[in-house]
């Protein structure tokens, strides 16, 4: 691979030919500052001509950063950083100090939603393209009307890498460019087929073009030489193929989403659980602050539909009795046992135990409630840590008191040993359908600040 060398703060002028095995990278200097409704696609064509060579040639891939891009289309907003971050914002990933790192309307994690406040006016940030790909298609559409030329075009920007340092141009918009290379089904040297190989041809493409452009250069435009194979005629899926679809993105939650995917699901599909999955949520359970450094939750996975069933049909008897001895109408004994329909339809229960050994004793009454009622908020918080790790293994759970209200009942019914004290019950299960949108709720209507 060859780079075209640097003349002061500009990449090289564009040399003619190369091998024709070789990969070039070209550098487009002479670019303007550029405006709203600028010709762009002229721009281009004419700072690659006039940077010697042949100018842009057929197979040629535009490696094109997005600011020009959005400054192009009045991508450029009077407005604070912050308030362009939460306009551009729909998810929220994690945030570190001054830092959020955001998902976009386009469904890009990145740093800051994409805003951008270099490279422009002061108080003015730069937004990402209101359609990346579009704006690809547009710019390749328009120089071909122009110079004549079949060429690629790839729409960057700057993305951050988790567990890796530093920065990398991505990209967000492709047009006549195979975005991805899938090597799945071939054979390898040695003969094995390839099962989950596809390269992600236009982020090597972006990346590989920031080697010779950048902000400090102030060379948005490269041209990426020897790679015509990967030119399509037609514009192609664009690199939106290149954003994973969230059912299979194993990190889709960011540090900011992991609580809030706690959702209460009361209808499961019939897809076994993994046990392994609910043990993993058990050991976060059992991370749980606990008094006196006792550790008094225990928890029973209930599985086998012959357990599941002694339970829940011992359960309803006690509760069936205690309804009617409080003058319950059949059909509202009905309506109440309707409540606990999601424990009796999930492949899978977990009862939580509050087990005592560990409580001090005092004389009076009132330091002995106060005793017990700290290991009570300690199960609290392992039954909460347990709904949370649930639904981090893409598992949908809901606790239901029931078992609250006839301890010993249930108790019996799982044979439990002597002082393990069932504190509800989880149903576990694959979702049956999205959780609806959780409704907003204000911290201040729950808060008093002294």
């Amino acid at each position: 691979m060859t780079k075209a060398p640097a003349q002061g703060s500009q990449s090289g002028p564009l040399p003619r030919g190369g091998a024709p095995d070789a990969v070039q990278i070209l550098g487009v200097p002479g670019m303007p500052e550029i405006a709203a409704g600028a010709d762009l696609a002229g721009l281009i064509a004419r700072a690659a001509a006039a940077a010697g060579g042949p100018g842009l040639l057929d197979g040629d891939i535009l490696v094109v950063t997005s600011k020009v891009v959005s400054k192009a289309e009045g991508r450029v907003a009077a407005m604070s950083r912050d308030e362009a971050i939460a306009a551009e914002t729909v998810r929220v990933v994690a945030r570190r100090g001054p830092t959020t790192i955001a998902q976009t309307r386009h469904g890009f994690v990145m740093a800051a939603a994409g805003v951008d406040e270099s490279n422009t006016a002061p108080g003015t940030v730069v937004l990402l393209p209101e359609d990346p790909d579009e704006s690809a298609r547009r710019l390749r559409k328009a120089l071909r009307a122009r110079p004549g030329v079949n060429v690629g075009v790839v729409v960057t920007d700057t993305f951050g890498r988790p567990w890796r340092a530093g920065q990398t141009d991505t990209a967000i918009g492709a047009a006549g460019v195979l975005p991805i290379r899938d090597h799945r089904g071939e054979a390898d040297a040695w003969g094995n087929t390839l099962d989950v190989t596809m390269a992600a041809v236009a982020d090597e493409i972006a990346a590989a073009g920031d080697l010779v452009k950048g902000k400090s250069l102030q060379v948005p435009v490269a041209i990426v030489r020897g790679l015509s194979a990967l030119v399509t005629d037609a514009d192609g899926p664009g690199a939106r193929a290149l954003v994973r679809p969230s059912a299979e993105d194993m990190f889709r939650l960011g540090a900011a989403d992991v609580l809030p995917a706690r959702r209460t699901v009361r209808a499961f599909t019939g897809q076994p659980v993994d046990l392994a999955a609910v043990n993993r949520a058990i050991a976060a359970a059992v991370t749980a602050p606990a008094p006196h450094h006792s550790q008094p939750w225990r928890f029973v996975i209930v599985s086998s539909l012959t357990a599941r069933l002694a339970l829940l049909d011992a359960m309803q008897d006690a509760w069936v009795a205690d309804l009617r001895g409080d003058g319950f109408t059949e059909e509202q004994i009905a309506r109440r046992l309707r409540r606990g329909e999601p424990l009796r339809h999930a492949p899978l229960i977990v009862v939580p135990c509050l087990e005592l050994s560990a409580m001090n004793a005092y004389p009076d009454d009132r330091r002995t409630r106060a005793e017990r009622d700290m290991f009570v908020v300690s199960t609290g918080a392992a039954v909460q840590n347990l709904l949370v790790a649930l639904a981090v293994e893409n598992l949908g759970s809901a606790w239901i008191s029931s078992t609250l209200f006839c301890q010993d009942v249930a108790a019996g019914a799982l044979r439990l040993p002597d002082g393990w004290l069932p504190m509800g019950a989880v149903a576990v299960g694959h979702p049956a359908a999205p959780a609806p949108a959780r409704p907003p709720r204000d911290p201040a209507a729950f808060t008093l600040i002294r």
